[in-house]
């Protein structure tokens, strides 16, 4: 009886199956271009996510073929309301037919694509579309990433990210993973298509461990640059620290990429002494009349050192910008450590400094809130001609860290006072901003940044599939007149 049940059911479990899906692209009213990251959910809670090209592919037994209301909704982007309040749209879902729904951008900066993890054009692929990427659903075997950084480095772009997710199992490399790109115009993919990551693996495939050591706990990479020695031969070097908790380190210092060996190889050990003196954050070369030295802004550029080889290796050449009660002025010095945000308001509000001298101060243009900077990518540019901080924020009031905002200088280590939010992520984690200058389109008019989507630290008990613990890049026109109130 089972045997003749089965075989009345195949033919139309094969013919359901055969039937292409229905798409729904979800498209920015402003643009046309098709957003990522944007929820429909049927009245019964069933929830689809948009890929990279703004495109799910809806195939459900029972809701073919008539009525459905879907829910829209997703961080920076929405549709209007109706008489009742819910913010959706009706569709009559068909195989192998398509629909359209346009949303209204509150964000400044655009959300473009997901770079890192599995699936990027997971519904684009089943509804037949093509992608700009080379292995748009799986790239050796990458499911999570974290915290990027990248360079121009030996004619390519050289990616570094902490620690990643893999397909195979629960735990993944812990020891910080890194990919080869080719630059847009030679070879690679232009900055608003997507990136074509070449993983350095290991022999059977797999993301290889970029610091690997025997002992206990994860390694993290911070502060990469690249600099030359006095023979001019280029190094890549950064600050790595061993944790075996997110609150305890208990090894770092600098380390080297090793060419031959195809990993980064420990360098220079440091001690607790040296807990300033060394590359972290996001690190930017300055040319001014004092020479070339490497800022390094992990929420300010508030360290620097000079930008040769031996001097990045040597922890003596490290400065830290501290105020000076005696002078009344900031000072770059080698014995205090770094001025921070919430030490300087307090000089501020005991007297010690005057509120006009403050650098880090930084306030809502649109209501003169305080903004406190988390972690942020500061670069010159030519558009604006001056410093410009891409920078998530501690303590936002839609999200603890997924709040984006923009500022302005006219130095590196300021001072920043004005801050307008350029991006929005209630409810979830979008951290460690990473402004790619290397993508900058227009004089630097439209710039590209990019950071780690993830529910950790966000308090939402549902993490987004595929997107969460992932890169996704933004785009930014520097001359939206939105941004005029930071001057």
């Amino acid at each position: 009886m089972r045997l003749i049940y089965a075989v009345f059911l195949l033919p139309m479990l094969l013919g359901a199956a055969s039937e292409p899906p229905f798409g729904i692209q979800v498209v920015d009213a402003q643009t046309g271009r098709g957003v990522p990251l944007m929820t429909l959910t049927t009245t019964n809670h069933q929830a689809f996510v948009t890929d990279s090209a703004g495109w799910v592919a809806f195939q459900e037994p029972g809701l073919m073929e008539t009525e459905v209301f879907f829910h829209v909704s997703g961080p920076g982007y929405s549709v209007a309301k109706d008489g009742f309040g819910y913010a959706g749209v009706r569709l009559n879902p068909k195989a192998g037919e398509k629909a359209e729904i346009k949303v209204q951008r509150h964000n400044i900066a655009e959300r473009l694509y997901r770079i890192t993890g599995q699936g990027i054009y997971r519904d684009s692929a089943l509804l037949g579309l093509g992608s700009p990427l080379s292995k748009p659903n799986l790239n050796a075997g990458v499911t999570g990433q974290d915290s990027v950084q990248a360079l121009p480095w030996k004619g390519r772009l050289f990616w570094l990210w902490g620690d990643t997710n893999v397909a195979g199992y629960p735990l993944g490399n812990f020891h910080s993973t890194c990919a080869w790109s080719d630059l847009p115009g030679k070879g690679g993919l232009e900055p608003e298509q997507g990136v074509n990551l070449e993983y350095l693996t290991t022999q059977e495939g797999r993301v290889r461990k970029m610091v690997p050591t025997e002992e206990k706990g994860v390694v993290w990479v911070f502060g990469l640059l690249a600099v030359a020695d006095k023979a001019e031969k280029d190094h890549l070097l950064g600050h790595y620290g061993r944790f075996e908790r997110l609150d305890k380190r208990v090894e770092h210092g600098l380390v080297e990429f090793d060419e031959a060996a195809g990993h980064f190889k420990p360098v220079v050990q440091l001690g607790d002494e040296s807990d300033w003196r060394h590359p972290e954050g996001n690190a930017v070369r300055v040319t001014s009349e004092e020479g070339d030295y490497f800022y390094f802004a992990e929420g300010f550029a508030n360290t620097r050192a000079k930008a040769d080889y031996d001097s990045v290796l040597k922890t003596t050449s490290y400065q830290a910008l501290a105020w000076s009660e005696e002078k009344q002025s900031y000072q770059w010095q080698s014995e205090q450590p770094p001025v921070t945000q919430a030490a300087e308001a307090k000089m501020i509000r005991d007297g010690k400094m005057p509120a006009e001298k403050a650098r880090l101060q930084v306030q809502d243009a649109a209501t003169g809130k305080p903004v406190l900077i988390h972690r942020a990518s500061i670069n010159w540019n030519a558009y604006r001609q001056c410093w410009i901080m891409i920078a998530s924020q501690n303590l936002g009031a839609e999200s603890m860290l997924g709040e984006v905002w923009y500022a302005e200088a006219p130095a590196p280590d300021g001072p920043w006072k004005k801050a307008v939010k350029i991006a929005s992520h209630p409810k979830y984690t979008f951290y460690n901003p990473r402004h790619h200058v290397f993508f900058d389109q227009e004089g630097g008019r439209v710039i590209y940044f990019e950071g780690t989507y993830t529910e950790t630290f966000s308090g939402n008990p549902v993490a987004t599939p595929r997107y969460d613990y992932n890169q996704v890049m933004y785009r930014l026109d520097l001359g939206d007149p939105r941004l005029s109130e930071v001057r």
